[in-house]
């Protein structure tokens, strides 16, 4: 429930309303304009925030989504220039928006990443900022060891060194108004407000705050070393020039004057030092594609595979999604045949048993591998063009395990070869050609969370929730050739391999659950994970998808709403944050599409499927570039035809090796951006020297004349009455 009360005219509320959805921890504060703020969760246990009229609470005015986090949002609001700042407990970003009482409410200002995670926030008084550095706002970050100030100021062209009044108008000074007495007897004096000015500002006992310390240990360069935005470039107008917002179904931008960058004390550091190394894809947007292209109608999905599954697969002709139907039925949609499918009952694959995990062959569209709770693996082929009636019996029935499978992965360059692990902790392969177990890889104390194949075919990588990280080579020995500690949680982890193979991406949770990312070297797992960073706090596991052309890592869960996307570096950083998309909704699933779906005049750089609860909703990540008629070179490597097997099973289990030839995905039609035309400098201004030349009275008398005359036109140009005939005498007298 919000209530309002007026203390002083009675003890019950003079308005109240059910206006929270969730019974979850929540925050409010005073805006201005008799508005009221919130923080909390809805339905969905996402992350909100609300403007509510205080005249009128039955519905709110204005809200925004923050994605999905265990984590309570702390408020902080300035009236002067109407910034919130939203802090979520255990988080590693700091949200900023500009409030308004108008459409829209919620203006996204900035998205400041922290080194570590919040356990409180608190803002400064305005007395206490550094004014001529243009800093609008100051808020105190409180972590596990120390307090981190991070500094939001206006980029201006003469800052620290001119006053700009336009940013700083009379703010409430520290002075009481009145006693507790006065303010009970019905007073309601305001607080008297002081000015900003350093040449004219009152003098209070609050000006010893201004004092630039550290308040931890560690180098004045630090606080401000997470903070980064990620759009395009911030405009230099005053605090009103904010006016995008985040779009449901958009990449989050920011858009507004104010500028979360580095504390005064940090203005003698070089700037390269003080930003670090940025991604060229640090602005890529995210967007769902237009309706024409969903499946829509989807019924009966089953939401509840575990979590080592994706959920559901797809290749470049169709989508296969379980259902939660007895039989462990299994719905084929061919992506050819978009819109809205029938109401009627669809042929699908009758499993017979649960599907606890699927995935397509990667070179065969129509074989489909499944893994039921019967421990079996069932291998499906689709007809061409799609299920015309319900299939039943498989291809292939593999029987080896002695417990539940958990998840299966086929060899990224032998036809025919597939992985599986299960319960009995143990991981086999199978080759499919001969219907037979060839492997069996033992070595794990505890559940096996994820594995996955090197980019050569040549090792195994596995996540244990014996907090391991096991790397085997499967053709030589069934023991793990190397062995390192993985992540400390024990909800899950997902395992990639990235950078041309030599690294391994692990994502999972730390000891107070929130999720992270660990990046090991694949040749001394023994030495532990060489960089980390934390994303958020959530129950559900990572799962990522990772370009090896572009080296970007996409990462989201079931369940939440927002895309987390990375460059990984082999170097410091290591972990470069790009711009993030949110969905209108949660989704259950997202997998990818080869590179060769991605349409490169649009500069896509990947392109995978949402799966909803009624529909699979294509979505399209895209680099903003100008000359997007020019085929963009540096971001488009050759790509490998990884539809295409490079080996034989049976060649690769004698020990042959090989890899995917490769390809330009350049049309013939478009010229390389390298290649493009230089463009000559177009100067924006005259040069300084017209603008300096002197000229004399009658010079200037002249061109004002002038100017004056081409306004007025040719003054011997007859008038246009001039032209006009009159009338006989005669026609008067009708």
């Amino acid at each position: 429930m919000l209530r309002v009360f007026d203390p002083r005219a009675q003890l019950t509320p003079v308005q109240s309303a059910k206006s929270l959805q969730n019974n979850k921890d929540s925050r409010i504060l005073w805006a201005k304009d008799d508005l009221l703020l919130t923080t909390g969760f809805d339905m969905m246990r996402s992350r909100e925030v609300r403007l509510w009229d205080s005249r009128k609470l039955s519905s709110s005015v204005g809200s925004a989504s923050l994605g999905t986090s265990n984590g309570m949002l702390i408020p902080l609001f300035d009236e002067d220039t109407g910034l919130l700042v939203l802090a979520g407990k255990g988080d590693t970003a700091i949200d900023c928006f500009e409030v308004s009482a108008s459409e829209p409410f919620f203006s996204q200002v900035s998205h400041c990443l922290t080194d570590i995670s919040t356990r409180g926030a608190a803002v400064v008084p305005k007395v206490a900022l550094d004014v001529l550095s243009c800093e609008v706002m100051r808020v105190l970050q409180l972590t596990d060891g120390c307090v981190v100030p991070i500094s939001y100021q206006v980029p201006r062209k003469n800052s620290n060194q001119e006053f700009h009044e336009d940013l700083y108008p009379d703010t409430v000074g520290t002075t009481p108004a009145m006693s507790a007495e006065e303010w009970w007897k019905g007073g309601n004096k305001q607080v008297e407000k002081v000015g900003l000015n350093p040449n004219k500002q009152h003098k209070t006992k609050a000006a010893p705050a201004k004092k630039k310390e550290p308040a931890s240990g560690g180098s004045k360069g630090d606080p401000a070393r997470g903070c980064s935005t990620s759009s395009s470039p911030l405009s230099t107008g005053s605090s009103g020039s904010a006016a995008a917002s985040r779009s449901p179904s958009s990449t989050s931008g920011l858009s507004s004057s104010f500028l979360p960058g580095p504390g005064p004390s940090q203005s003698a550091r070089p700037i390269p030092v003080m930003l670090g190394q940025t991604s060229k894809f640090r602005h890529i947007q995210g967007a769902v594609m237009h309706r024409d292209t969903h499946i829509t109608n989807l019924r009966g999905l089953n939401l509840t595979t575990p979590g080592e599954s994706n959920g559901f697969c797809v290749n470049r002709q169709r989508v296969a999604v379980p259902l939660a139907i007895s039989g462990g039925q299994i719905a084929i949609c061919e992506r050819s045949q978009r819109g809205r499918l029938p109401d009627t009952a669809l042929p699908t694959i009758q499993n017979s048993v649960n599907v606890v995990d699927l995935t397509w062959d990667p070179f065969n569209t129509h074989r489909l591998a499944v893994a039921g709770d019967d421990a079996k693996i069932r291998v499906w082929k689709v007809p061409e063009g799609g299920l015309k009636e319900t299939l039943t019996e498989p291809e292939v029935l593999l029987q080896g395990h002695t417990e539940k499978i958990y998840s299966i992965e086929f060899h990224p360059l032998a036809s025919g070869i597939l992985a599986s692990s299960s319960y009995d902790l143990t991981v086999r392969l199978w080759n499919l050609e001969a219907e037979e177990q060839v492997k069996l890889l033992t070595g794990h104390q505890d559940q096996i969370f994820c594995m996955a194949w090197s980019p050569d075919g040549k090792l195994l990588a596995t996540v244990c929730k014996d907090g391991k990280v096991r790397i085997y080579e499967p053709r030589k020995s069934t023991a793990p050739v190397q062995e390192g500690a993985g992540p400390e949680g024990h909800r899950g982890a997902r395992v990639v391999w990235v950078c041309e193979g030599k690294y391994l991406l692990v994502s999972g949770f730390d000891s107070r659950s929130e999720r992270r990312l660990c990046l090991y070297s694949a040749d001394s797992l023994s030495s532990g994970a060489i960089a980390a960073t934390n994303i958020d706090t959530s129950p559900s596991t990572l799962i990522p998808f990772y370009d090896p052309d572009t080296s970007v890592v996409i990462l989201t869960a079931k369940g939440d709403t927002r895309v987390h996307i990375y460059e990984i570096a082999t170097e410091e950083p290591y972990f470069m944050e790009c711009s993030s998309f949110n969905s209108a909704e949660p989704h259950k699933g997202l997998a990818f599409l080869p590179k060769s779906e991605c349409n490169v005049r649009d500069v896509e750089i990947a392109v995978g499927l949402i799966l909803t609860k009624t529909a699979v909703e294509p979505v399209a990540f895209r680099v903003p570039r100008v000359k997007k008629e020019f085929f963009q070179d540096d971001l488009y490597t050759d790509t490998a035809v990884c539809w295409e097997p490079a080996l034989t099973a049976s060649g690769w289990l004698s020990g042959s090796n090989g890899q995917h030839r490769k390809i330009s995905l350049k049309p013939k039609d478009m010229t390389p951006v390298s290649e493009a035309p230089k463009e000559a400098p177009v100067r924006k201004y005259l040069p300084s020297s017209v603008y300096l030349e002197e000229k004399t009275d009658e010079q200037k008398k002249d061109e004002l004349l002038s100017a004056m005359v081409a306004k007025l036109g040719n003054m011997d140009d007859p008038l246009p009455q001039d032209s006009f005939e009159g009338v006989d005498e005669d026609e008067w007298d009708d």
